[in-house]
Parts: structure tokens; C-alpha cells; sequence
């Protein structure tokens, strides 16, 4: 089984929480990470949701993609779902990115994308609603301030 990538913008960027052989920034095309999610779970409640960051549809994103050894692909696709889908607010899909070395070649990752039409999108808030719900917010992975500072 061959190695595959993930690419990360957000806490898999500083928290991956899995085992790769590689770290490269990379740029993902047609999508740019915004706090767009109401966060019920990791940083919020349904009471008090706070916000995390989505791969929402238009311009680019600099991230980071992990290149992971092809044998431990079940386990770690199982724990990003685990992670990424417990709401299922997000998408898993692979999309097309550009590693950050000579040559700057594509590769194929495995990322995970805001479903627009899942209550949990935010869309754009305006930056009073966003520092509220920043203030606010405090889930099982702790306060959402901590989240986005």
C-alpha cells in the first residue's frame, strides 16, 4: 500500500495526533480556511456554541500536509474521521495541493471541507458575533479563546 498525504489548516496543523514521516507547508487551490463552524462538541456547546475553523469553497489555503506510510493509512483515515466527522459538519474528499519544496510538486491529500448546508455552518459573521461566540464558547477540548489564540 502506498503512502498518502493529509493536509491540515487548522489544530492538525499544531495537533495531528497521528504517526507521518514527512511535514511540508503546502497550498490547497479553491478553498480558504475561515470560522465558519459553530463548534458544539471540542469548543462549544449547543447552548453556547463556540467557532473552529472550516475549509470553506473559494481562493487558497497555506497549510501543512503530513505524508503518511501507506500500512498505517486505516488507522489514521479512523482516527481523523473520528476527529473531523462527530457532527459530520465536515467533508472528507481528496483534493489536489502543492508542497513548499523544489519544483513545488502536486500531490493528491485527504482533507476535510465545511458542508454548507449543514446547521452547523456559519457562513460570515460579522466580527462582533464572532468575538462573542469566541468569548463564549467552551467544549471538551477546552476553551475557544485558547482554540484561536
Amino acid at each position: 500500500m502506498s503512502d498518502f498525504w493529509v493536509f491540515g489548516y487548522g489544530s492538525l496543523m499544531w495537533r495531528p495526533g497521528f504517526d507521518f514521516v514527512e511535514r511540508e507547508t503546502a497550498d490547497l487551490a479553491g478553498a480558504h480556511r475561515s470560522l465558519c463552524v459553530y463548534s458544539w462538541v471540542h469548543r462549544g456547546t449547543r447552548g453556547k456554541p463556540g467557532l473552529v475553523l472550516g475549509l470553506d469553497r473559494g481562493g487558497s489555503c497555506r497549510g501543512v500536509a503530513f505524508r503518511v506510510r501507506g500500512e498505517d493509512r486505516e488507522a489514521v483515515l479512523g482516527y481523523l474521521r473520528e476527529r473531523e466527522l462527530v457532527t459530520n459538519v465536515y467533508q472528507e474528499v481528496t483534493r489536489t495541493i502543492r508542497l513548499h519544496r523544489e519544483g513545488r510538486p502536486k500531490v493528491a491529500a485527504v482533507t476535510y471541507i465545511v458542508d454548507r448546508k449543514h446547521v452547523q455552518y456559519a457562513g460570515r459573521l460579522g466580527p462582533e458575533a464572532v468575538l462573542a461566540h469566541v468569548r463564549a464558547g467552551h467544549g471538551r477540548s477546552g476553551a475557544n479563546s485558547d482554540y484561536i489564540f
